[in-house]
Order: structure tokens, then sequence, then C-alpha cells
């Protein structure tokens, strides 16, 4: 799920082995189209946070290896960016970090007549996320490999434990504002 078509996968298999060496996980990469290409990679230390300087670092070691490499044709824009407070889920370990906060997950196929799933992540069992649904009794049970997309929902909860794991935020003066 961190790349869907095969221009993406050639991308994330040039920039994951890079992002390691900083320290780094990709966590999605897409291709987009329009009046000009645009290439996002989406990453983050692997406590979850990400600051201005890891992109920085990030996009001058990848614009260095892409010029090489030339996995776009023609000119296209690198954005490399943090997931956000939002942020998609692509690796299996994602789903067990944010265990307790409410995601929507679209499936590859249809299961009991429908795709679409929301409801609270409870957590990893093998390769099966876990998730329960309003409604149900039951924690449901779905194989990673069905997940075509999936994400966070943004809620008071979810900003709340982000900024928490940011810390306090620094003021003009250097000292931290309560």
């Amino acid at each position: 799920m961190k790349a869907h078509s095969p221009q993406d996968k050639r991308i994330l298999e040039i920039a994951e082995p890079l992002a390691e060496t900083l320290g780094l996980e990709i966590v999605r990469v897409r291709v987009m189209g329009g009046k000009k290409t645009t290439v996002q990679i989406m990453a983050e230390r692997h406590d979850g946070t990400m600051v201005v300087e890891d992109c920085a670092r990030l996009s001058r070691a990848l614009s260095e290896i892409f010029d090489e490499a030339d996995p776009v044709s023609g000119e296209y824009d690198l954005e490399v960016s943090s997931p956000g407070i939002d942020r998609p889920l692509t690796a299996l370990p994602h789903f067990q970090r944010w265990d307790g906060f409410e995601a929507k997950i679209e499936l590859d196929r249809l299961v009991e007549g429908r795709k679409r799933f929301r409801g609270m992540l409870a957590g990893i069992e093998d390769e099966n996320v876990l998730m329960d649904l309003a409604g149900e009794d039951d924690t449901a049970v779905i194989p990673f490999d069905w997940i075509a997309d999936a994400k966070l929902v943004m809620t008071d909860a979810l900003v709340e434990a982000s900024l928490k794991a940011r810390g306090p935020i620094e003021g003009e003066d250097g000292q931290a504002d309560e």
C-alpha cells in the first residue's frame, strides 16, 4: 500500500533504502499527473515524528539519486512531506501504533456486500488488522493484504494525541508555551 502503480513502486524501491540511511521510513509514494507531474513522498522518523529539516534532507538526497536513476520521464516536482495528522496507514505496524484511534479502510474486494469500513483500530494479529465497527459485537479481522487504502480519521482525540507527541511549542522567547 505504500505504492500502487508500477512507477510508484519503482520510486519506492529507490527511495526506501535511502530513507532508511537517514533514519526515516517512507510512508507513501504517489506520482500524480496534471499540468506538471508531481512525485509525492510521505515519510517520517521511526518514532512517528517528522520535522522540516528531515523533509529537506530527504528531498536533497532523493533529488541526487533521481537525477541519476531518472524514474520519472519528463519534468516533475518532487514533494516530500510528513504524513500529517489524518495520515495514511500503509504498513501493518501503523495499525498497531494507532490502536484505539478511528480509521477508514477501503478493501480491494467486497466483504459482506461492502468495501469501505470505518471504526476504531484494535491492533493487529498475525497479518490481520483488527477493527471495532459500530453496531458489531465482535472485532472485525481484516487481512492486511485485502486493504487498498486506509487512513486515520481526524478526531479531537487524534489531534490531542498528535499535539501531546510533539511536546511543548517554543515561543519567541525560547521558552516552552504552557
